[in-house]
């Protein structure tokens, strides 16, 4: 960690998180942010959930697809967006796409929860040129069938992270929970490809001065943390993990040198930790976390950090999780 790195070396500032800001008032939820006092018993820290869970589509993609949507040309409004992701970002780009009017082209793994694609389908209908593309995220590169398709279709090709309007727009997370927490001493967020905390770290240096900004992969893909104690970009194979979100296999050209400036450290979580705090959430908080949402609190919740003493942000960044495979988890199942 570096945060005296010159802002002007890294892919965004907090100018542009706060430009992100203005373009998704009015249309991002301002999502809530709950406490537990079961919570902060039983990690002796004062915690503070952000749910993205709740945002517009369920999840906190919604803020970078929209942002970078928002910035499209006429011509390339005209010709639509595309994108690839294994739910989450799949669903933002698409609801984004139709609220700007535009159709979308989004590559999906045939494994994607099974809600996570009909939502996308149903976000499409009825803009002409929308489709799912379908492919084997364990034999087939999703990039390279990403670009294929832009270069064929003429469309416009936006990362779920490796963007740096996505960045700036999973910034406003941050910065809400800071305006609404007041400052912080920790924040934790979930890492996939890096575009949540990369964003989120630019926002938290710049409005509670001395945080710390750790990371929580699962244990099966922790690519990140692989590439923080390595110094470069490590690229690990599809990783088995009930975080279906956070199935990386690297982090972004743009993201990681974020990363490498302003977080301290990234941390592991098991995929039961994650079970046991999407049963906690479920029991004690009321509200549906999927398994890639739970990361960040599970670090917490789970004793994978001490946290005693500290005012804590938490990123809870998703609730979209098949009903049935949500019920088999809590339920003790695979």
């Amino acid at each position: 960690m570096n945060p005296n790195l010159p802002a002007a070396s890294l892919a965004i500032s907090y100018d542009d998180i706060a430009a992100a800001r203005q373009r998704l008032q009015g249309v991002a939820h301002l999502t809530p942010v709950m406490t537990s006092r079961t919570a902060d018993e039983r990690t002796g820290a004062t915690l503070f959930f952000k749910c993205e869970n709740l945002q517009r589509m369920g999840a906190f993609k919604f803020r970078g697809g929209y942002n970078a949507l928002a910035r499209f040309t006429a011509a390339q409004r005209r010709t639509g967006v595309i994108a690839f992701s294994s739910g989450n970002h799949a669903q933002a780009v698409a609801l984004s796409a139709r609220l700007l009017g535009m159709p979308s082209v989004i590559v999906m793994p045939q494994d994607a929860p099974a809600a996570k694609v009909a939502a996308t389908r149903g976000y499409q209908q009825g803009q002409a040129g929308s489709e799912v593309v379908l492919y084997d995220r364990y034999t087939e590169d999703r990039e390279a069938i990403g670009r294929r398709l832009a270069e064929e279709r003429g469309m416009t090709l936006i990362p779920p992270y490796d963007h740096a309007d996505v960045m700036a727009g999973q910034g406003t997370a941050a910065a809400e929970l800071i305006e609404q927490a007041g400052p912080l001493d920790v924040l934790l967020v979930c890492v996939g490809g890096g575009g949540l905390i990369s964003g989120c770290a630019v926002a938290a240096h710049h409005l509670s001065p001395g945080i710390e900004v750790h990371g929580v992969e699962p244990e099966a893909g922790n690519d990140t943390q692989q590439s923080l104690a390595r110094g470069e970009i490590v690229h690990i194979d599809t990783p088995k993990t009930i975080a279906d979100g956070a199935q990386t296999q690297h982090s972004g050209q743009l993201t990681f040198p974020v990363i490498q400036a302003l977080v301290k450290s990234i941390v592991t979580v098991s995929d039961a930790q994650l079970v046991s705090s999407m049963r906690f959430f479920a029991e004690r908080m009321k509200i549906v976390v999927e398994p890639t949402g739970c990361l960040a609190a599970a670090a917490a919740l789970e004793g994978v950090m001490d946290l005693k003493g500290r005012r804590v942000g938490v990123i809870l960044s998703g609730g979209n999780v098949d009903v049935a495979r949500y019920a088999s988890l809590l339920a003790g199942g695979a």
